[in-house]
């Protein structure tokens, strides 16, 4: 499975929404998530840029892909911004790969 972060910000009728009626949106998410295959790790409610981030897990991009358009079409967020996330072993990996690739430089 890969790792994916997903930044999201509400629209201020999501908000409004909210404190009229506070509810817990990780459980719908995790449901949804695992629908499609994932799996919830992290829910977290940010301050700044975003209003948002969940870590999860998905069997591939276009799981999480997926997983993002499910969570947008109803329309109450306005922004997303996704990450693919390495661990640290799957980065050493890549290092690895990278290592002596003989990529060249470009000319200045």
């Amino acid at each position: 499975m890969s790792l994916f972060m997903t930044q999201f910000s509400y629209t201020s009728e999501a908000w409004a929404a909210f404190v009229r009626n506070p509810e817990d949106r990780s459980v719908i998410l995790r449901v949804e998530l695992e629908k499609l295959g994932g799996r919830l790790l992290n829910f977290y409610y940010t301050l700044g840029e975003y209003d948002g981030i969940v870590i999860y897990e998905a069997p591939d991009e276009t799981t999480a892909v997926a997983a993002v358009l499910t969570a947008i079409a109803p329309g109450h967020l306005k922004a997303t911004k996704t990450i693919v996330l390495l661990t640290v072993e799957n980065a050493i990996v890549a290092m690895g790969k990278a290592r002596g690739s003989g990529y060249v430089v470009p000319n200045k």
